[in-house]
């Protein structure tokens, strides 16, 4: 067997390992991509739903649906002297997520999201219209907590000086003094309804669920392509000097 016979009987099996890797990596950025369509259009109808009550999202919950980014519409009293704060950026601003406890008509609390305030607002007294007092009915998203820290890169939560970096539902609450038994297990980001003031801004969520998986599929599938033409290039000189 001659020299390029041999490389070429060596080649083969690699080649065509590296063809089946490539291949599997497309039809799996294929199969996400329907994945992640599917969930994007699942979410878009949760947000356009009638809204639900908070005993319905807690129903869902228990048996293990998913809450996520579910319209919600629940009525009851701000605590503001128990609002914890949590750090973030919106519209290209340093500031804070203003989480109020709302009590129930049932005595439980829950708390909300009301939305952002610059850094320099966040002593409640500069923005003392919009702590609203009486009942009040809020619409928003429903979000389920976080069941861990999900970054060893972010800062831990400085409950000294109420500045929350992960959304601890269980720190928050145990730092406002609300008894677990008394907790409603979720949060509710408000919507954007204005409230006196103009502050907290409401509707804050972010959807931010990337999908590049045709991109991807692309990027695979076109080095699958390139592979074979190169492979047939090779073979083809191979086999043309070898009748020469």
């Amino acid at each position: 067997m001659k020299a390029a016979e041999r490389r070429v009987w060596f080649a083969a099996p690699l080649v065509l390992l590296a063809l089946a890797i490539l291949l599997g990596l497309g039809t799996w950025q294929v199969k996400r991509l329907y994945w992640k369509e599917a969930l994007l259009a699942d979410i878009e109808e949760r947000r356009n739903a009638a809204p639900a009550t908070v005993a319905e999202i807690e129903a869902i919950a228990k048996s293990g649906g998913d809450i996520e980014y579910r319209k919600v519409s629940l009525s009851g009293t701000f605590d503001h002297a128990r609002e914890r704060h949590f750090f973030a950026t919106h519209q290209g601003r340093t500031g804070y997520y203003i989480y109020t406890p709302l009590t129930l008509a049932d005595g439980r609390v829950l708390f909300v999201n009301r939305g952002f305030v610059p850094f320099e607002m966040k002593d409640p007294a500069k923005r003392s219209e919009g702590q609203v007092t009486g009942e009040v009915t809020i619409t928003g998203l429903a979000r389920a907590p976080l069941v861990a820290k999900p970054s060893s890169l972010l800062p831990d939560n400085d409950i000294a000086k109420n500045i929350f970096y992960w959304k601890d539902l269980a720190a928050m609450a145990s730092s406002a003094d609300i008894p677990p038994d008394r907790l409603v297990k979720l949060f509710v980001d408000a919507d954007a309804a204005p409230n006196p003031g103009g502050w907290p801004q409401g509707g804050v969520t972010l959807i931010d669920l990337p999908n590049n998986h045709l991109q991807y599929a692309i990027t695979w599938y076109g080095l699958a392509a390139a592979l074979v033409i190169v492979a047939g290039f090779a073979y083809f000189r191979n086999h043309k000097a070898r009748d020469e």
